[in-house]
């Protein structure tokens, strides 16, 4: 008995004093967290505003979109510093493009 206490307590006293890596997100997670979760919300505003002048109502349109366009352009640069992080090239045609969307979103209003 006293045997299963000694060898239980050691085991619990290695497991707590050992180095363990928690599950941490890691940079790269978390800017491509970041920029998920921005294009995401970005996307949802934009989506609202559309069903709001569906419905005929011009409430605040310009400053949702500004909103929306904020959000899309640091998602962006969210993107950007995740591939440098990988040490990947990023496709900078595509994310170009998505830039000037957002800026032409934010210029026009």
């Amino acid at each position: 008995m006293n045997k299963f206490i000694f060898i239980n307590f050691l085991l619990g006293l290695i497991l707590f004093i050992s180095p363990i890596k928690m599950f941490a997100d890691t940079a790269l997670d978390v800017y491509m967290n970041d920029f998920y979760s921005k294009s995401n919300e970005a996307s949802r505003i934009l989506k609202d505003i559309e069903n709001s002048l569906k419905d005929g109502s011009r409430k605040k349109v310009c400053a949702r979109q500004r909103e929306a366009a904020r959000l899309g352009i640091l998602a962006n640069k969210s993107l950007i510093r995740a591939f440098e992080i990988e040490g990947t090239k990023p496709p900078m045609e595509v994310i170009k493009a998505s830039q000037q969307r957002w800026e032409s979103i934010l210029n026009e209003c």
